[in-house]
């Protein structure tokens, strides 16, 4: 391992540690657009109720991380982060004074995984189950 210099270190002790693309960790609530499984729009996260897809994936991604953006009111973000603890999902809410973005929800894994279309776009409808048949019994003996 390479020995860093003086001013390596002062520059470190000044600005914080080095990191690998910042302008990108910004946007995307302190991770990397190569980590993200999903995303939402801050309008989206302020709709009423859930999107289904991000349920969805946190079942299917029990090791995931959920990262709420700060600069969204705590009651919109809760039922988010009541679905984060249901699913046993680790989740953190970021809040960056330098730069806003427009992403309010992201879940994202500890490693690259590449997911080329990450936004969700419409709401999934949940669709209803079908009725269910009834017996012979039940069609003789109506009642």
């Amino acid at each position: 391992m390479k020995k860093q210099s003086v001013e390596e270190v002062l520059q470190q002790g000044i600005h914080g540690p080095l990191e690998t693309k910042p302008d990108e960790r910004r946007q995307f609530l302190g991770t990397l657009r190569e980590r993200i499984i999903l995303a939402l729009k801050k309008n989206q996260v302020t709709e009423a109720t859930i999107y289904p897809q991000v349920e969805r994936e946190m079942k299917k991604n029990p090791q995931a991380n959920l990262l709420l953006n700060g600069n969204i009111e705590y009651t919109a973000l809760s039922k988010y982060v009541k679905l984060a603890a249901k699913h046993k999902i680790e989740h953190k809410i970021v809040t960056n004074k330098e730069r806003d973005t427009d992403i309010g929800l992201l879940l994202a894994m500890d490693h690259a995984i590449d997911k080329e279309e990450i936004y969700i776009t419409q709401k999934e409808i949940s669709q209803p189950e079908p009725p269910k048949s009834k017996g012979l019994f039940a069609k003789l003996f109506k009642r």
